[in-house]
């Protein structure tokens, strides 16, 4: 298993990635999943996307690096008919122009090589294919908040270029005509505590990053981590925090 793999199957990712379920929703509502449509979910994770998309009829393939996350893809899927394949998005295991409809939610982005993910995504797409792909955007308050500490954002700056449009674009517009849109997702939690025991034990980087602190960096970090949640306060009364993102919608040319 590389490090890559061990380290995303370190947490209990499963838990955040369920409260990415209206960014799925939008994904596979946008991409018009249907019966016939041969569809990739790369960086599927614990296969919110590719599950929704096989609801509605899709033939699905979903891949990741993540031994451990595709053990959870296949349990959450129920039964439903969906290939989960143990792959790297850098080097899909896939022929060329295999798939009317190309994924990635928060995945593929965190693949080392940009470069090498934008030629595989549009290698295994059909030309007339479709791409939807999400992206975080640098939030530069946790990124003050991490600097604070002298640390650096948990994923690494790269992840992040993805979130940029004309990033995107340099990287995708050769083989895609796109559309990017500015979005927001919100971690809904009762307190900052709360958003520091869902984050520091379902994160994998964050938690990653946590554990190479000594102790008393880390109980001053958590301190800061619980205070910058709970400025974030809700109508409701509990916390509401936002991380911006980048969808990219795109057809192959």
């Amino acid at each position: 298993m590389t490090e890559a793999a061990e380290m995303w199957g370190s947490a209990d990712y499963d838990r955040i990635a369920r409260r990415f379920a209206d960014v799925h929703d939008d994904v596979v509502q946008r991409l018009g999943p249907g019966p016939g449509v041969r569809w990739l979910d790369v960086a599927t994770g614990t296969g919110g996307v590719a599950i929704r998309a096989a609801r509605a009829g899709a033939e699905i393939t979903g891949v990741d690096i993540a031994p451990r996350l595709l053990e959870r893809a296949r349990a959450n899927a129920g039964g439903l008919p969906i290939r989960f394949d143990e792959g790297d998005a850098q080097r899909l295991p896939y022929d060329d122009a295999s798939f009317d409809v190309v994924s990635s939610a928060f995945g593929a982005i965190f693949a080392e090589d940009h470069e090498a993910v934008a030629r595989e995504l549009a290698r295994v797409c059909v030309p007339g294919g479709r791409l939807g792909l999400t992206a975080w955007m640098r939030d530069r308050e946790l990124a003050e908040l991490y600097g604070r500490f002298g640390l650096g954002l948990p994923e690494g700056p790269q992840p992040f270029d993805w979130g940029r449009e004309e990033y995107v674009r340099g990287l995708l517009g050769a083989t895609f005509d796109l559309e990017t849109e500015q979005r927001t997702w919100f971690l809904d939690v009762p307190d900052g505590e709360a958003a520091w025991e869902l984050w520091s034990n379902a994160a994998p980087p964050f938690r990653a990053m946590i554990a190479d602190l000594g102790p008393d960096v880390r109980d001053r970090f958590h301190t800061a981590y619980v205070e910058y949640a709970d400025g974030h306060r809700s109508r409701n009364g509990g916390v509401a925090v936002p991380r911006e993102y980048l969808l990219a919608l795109g057809r192959r040319r």
